[in-house]
């Protein structure tokens, strides 16, 4: 029987998941496809409406990714809230996208989310 050698290794950026999937010889055609998947981030955002809280929730499961939000949100509908939103940087790209259409106050969490991120795209 083989041992397969399993470990974790820590990808960080675009740059290293580049060239961690480069390094095992995948088709060159594939690497920018794969890259923003092999990269998760966890955002910590304040200040958050509940609303707002629970729009983001439900349209971060709906790509994939997850946001922790206070396990109150839904009595203190008047009190604002931290959350952590987590996903990979491809999860992020549908995020700030998603976000976009909604209003005013949603919009500028995803406009905040860009600016933070920018540099990682």
């Amino acid at each position: 029987m083989s041992k397969h050698n399993p470990a974790i290794i820590e990808i960080k950026t675009l740059e290293d998941a580049r060239k961690e999937i480069k390094n095992i010889g995948c088709d060159p055609n594939s690497i920018e496809i794969m890259a923003p998947k092999a990269v998760f981030k966890t955002i910590l955002l304040e200040n958050v409406h509940p609303t707002d809280a629970i729009i983001l929730k439900q349209d971060m499961l709906s790509i994939g990714g997850e946001v922790a939000i206070p396990m109150d949100v839904f009595e203190n509908k008047e009190k604002n809230c931290r959350i952590l939103i987590m996903g990979t940087l491809r999860h992020f790209r549908e995020l700030v996208d998603k976000l976009n259409r909604h209003y005013p106050r949603i919009k500028n969490i995803s406009n905040e989310l860009e600016n933070l991120l920018r540099e990682e795209w």
